[in-house]
């Protein structure tokens, strides 16, 4: 067993997550506490200005630097508040901050520097997770599912484990232990942008502003015959894939409820990739703590949807735990992401390490 940290910054650019947790990389031993660090607003913008590039630039140095600085700080916060010294961990697991996700393109761009966090820390960095699947033709995303997949070996399956962030992605699994996953569609994001530009808010708090909206049927349809939904997975999607211009003309209120149900009918309709119906959906990221999002979910896929903490899981912590988890398989060798996750040839290992 190894203590480890995990490191999770989302497309949704709202901060940095903290999480520890002890594991083999095939066993979850004990998971412990978190922390999450929102990033200034001058931090955020630099990597809003970075989004999309495929070349270094001043911009991307800028954010890389910015990223890496909060990060440390955000490990430094934690341990002092937790009053857990660093000399304590073995492993640090960073995914970095996506800025560009083309795997068609066999390109994927997770800016921060792992080299200058280990050597801030004084702890290993586990960094780079995407990079080789994509490089050898996957889509580089969804990671979490093989930590999905330790967390849910007591529950009755199939069952799937959906993580809405700023684009949504899904894990099923099957009775077997068998793994389906990719992105479902757009997450919080087109919401989030949504919010920021009609109503002066950087997101829809307990989903109230959906909540006294009326959903447009006629453009939630229209939505839903986008390609995207139609392709079959392993799929993976760019935070900028979907917009909310799709709800443009609306009010405020009427915006937020039809993007609000769009993310919610692209898990419906995920559902049909799946190879047998689940007994029940799992909710976890900002989405879970969403009121009104939970309602369209359960209403669009017409099945029972729980959240993380109902099952006793820190939903606000998995994906930084998963980051941890997958460091320490990084460092045993074992696989990372699969063909049926990711559309990689084979069982894909990755990650680099970078000593302090």
């Amino acid at each position: 067993m190894m203590r480890a940290l995990g490191l999770m910054s989302g497309t949704s650019v709202d901060g940095v997550d903290v999480a520890l947790i002890d594991t083999d990389g095939e066993r979850v031993a004990a998971v412990g506490p978190c922390l999450t660090v929102p990033y200034a607003d001058d931090v955020r913008g630099l990597i809003r200005s970075a989004f999309g590039a495929e070349h270094p630039s001043d911009a991307t140095r800028a954010a890389e630097r910015a990223v890496t600085e909060a990060h440390a700080a955000a490990v430094r916060r934690w341990s002092e508040l937790e009053h857990i010294a660093l000399s304590s961990i073995d492993l640090v697991g960073f995914h970095g901050q996506t800025i560009t996700h083309r795997p068609e393109k066999r390109f994927t761009w997770q800016i921060g520097d792992g080299a200058t966090l280990a050597r801030a820390l004084g702890v290993r960095v586990v960094d780079d997770l995407r990079g080789a699947d994509v490089a050898a033709g996957g889509q580089g995303a969804p990671l979490v599912p093989v930590y999905h997949a330790a967390l849910v070996r007591d529950l009755p399956r199939p069952l799937a484990v959906v993580n809405v962030g700023g684009v949504a992605n899904v894990t099923w699994v099957g009775a077997d232990d068998a793994l389906l996953a990719f992105d479902t569609g757009p997450g919080n994001g087109p919401i989030d942008d949504w919010c920021a530009r009609r109503a002066g808010q950087r997101y829809d708090k307990d989903g109230m502003l959906a909540a006294a909206g009326i959903t447009d049927r006629t453009r939630l349809e229209r939505f839903s015959e986008h390609l995207y939904f139609a392709k079959k997975p392993p799929k993976s999607l760019d935070r900028g894939d979907f917009g909310e211009a799709w709800v443009e003309g609306l009010s405020a209120t009427d915006g937020a409820a039809t993007l609000t149900a769009g993310t919610a009918r692209a898990l419906a309709l995920a559902a049909r990739h799946f190879p047998a119906p689940v007994a029940q959906w799992v909710i976890c990221g900002g989405g879970a703590r969403n009121p009104t999002l939970l309602r369209a979910i359960a209403e669009e896929t017409c099945g029972k949807v729980v959240t993380a903490s109902e099952l006793g899981w820190d939903g606000d912590a998995l994906e930084a735990q998963a980051f941890g988890f997958l460091a320490v398989r990084s460092l045993r060798g074992l696989p990372l992401t699969f063909p049926g996750t990711t559309g990689a040839p084979r069982p894909m290992t990755g990650g680099r390490l970078n000593e302090p």
